[in-house]
């Protein structure tokens, strides 16, 4: 059964760690994230984006697709489906669909206009018991078509979003998606400091997990991030370990080009993602 991610964000925000998302974009990817967190005895979140929702057969199919696997894989561990990034009339048709929770990300609209945005789809979550994720001040670079030029979030503006009833607030502190440039500046660690002052208990999200020093995100674990999203890297160690399986040929081997033997290296390769971010973020063992 899909669970929203208020209990476990609350119990990672007093227990100092952070419960990771890993965005999915098939059967392997989503069979890879569950395996590795009940191997970990770890809370997950499968996020999924729009673009990653409409490619792998609507809202509907992912939400099927997450709920049947976690039973027939005997996944004991605490599940939640998560959009990321959502629109508004996409978090509508994700809840509908049977997601335990959803981001809508208002960060692109003026303040007033993301405040009456998350305020509305904070009581329908409510409502049917499910979590929401409110986003202030757009997280840099390019996930899956949603673009962001990596602002500084204000701390007042942040106050107001949190005061409507969030789940979990993401806040841009100098986080990017995708890859991180060889010139960037790290982590606002004032500016987190700054949010996490003023909005209260509600765990905070990072987004662009990827790449940032580990020194870095226990930083932010201390000063009250409680959910990192991580899905660059998945998309990265699945690619090489693809590219290195055809290019020994091993797919002109035997039955090589079967697709469950041409996606097992890949699907490997980012369970031991999932199982490496689980350990850093500290979340093993705490479902």
């Amino acid at each position: 059964m899909l669970v929203p991610v208020t209990d476990m964000l609350q119990n990672a925000l007093k227990g100092h760690y952070a419960v990771g998302q890993f965005n999915t974009n098939n059967l392997e990817w989503t069979k890879a994230i569950l395996l590795a967190a009940e191997e970990k005895k770890s809370p997950v979140i499968v996020g999924v984006s729009e673009g990653a929702a409409k490619y792998m057969g609507g809202y509907k199919t992912v939400a099927a697709l997450v709920e049947n696997l976690a039973e027939e894989l005997n996944i004991t561990v605490p599940v939640a489906l998560h959009l990321d990034h959502g629109s508004y009339d996409g978090a509508l048709k994700a809840i509908d669909a049977g997601f335990s929770s959803v981001m809508f990300d208002g960060s692109h609209y003026d303040i007033a206009e993301n405040i009456a945005r998350t305020r509305e789809m904070v009581r329908i979550t409510r409502e049917k018991g499910l979590s929401v994720e409110a986003e202030v001040g757009s997280i840099g670079g390019e996930e899956d078509g949603v673009v962001g030029t990596g602002e500084i979030a204000s701390p007042d503006e942040c106050a107001a979003i949190a005061e409507l009833g969030v789940t979990i607030l993401a806040a841009g502190i100098g986080n990017i998606h995708g890859k991180y440039p060889a010139n960037w500046k790290g982590l606002d660690f004032d500016a987190l400091a700054a949010i996490r002052a003023v909005t209260g208990e509600i765990p905070l999200v990072l987004h662009g997990g990827t790449g940032i020093p580990e020194d870095m995100i226990k930083q932010a674990i201390l000063l009250g991030v409680s959910k990192i999203n991580v899905n660059t890297e998945c998309q990265l160690s699945f690619a090489a370990a693809t590219r290195e399986y055809i290019e020994q040929g091993r797919d002109q081997q035997g039955k090589g080009f079967d697709p469950r033997n041409l996606l097992k290296p890949g699907f490997l390769a980012i369970k031991a993602t999932v199982e490496e971010k689980i350990d850093l973020f500290g979340s093993a063992n705490k479902a």
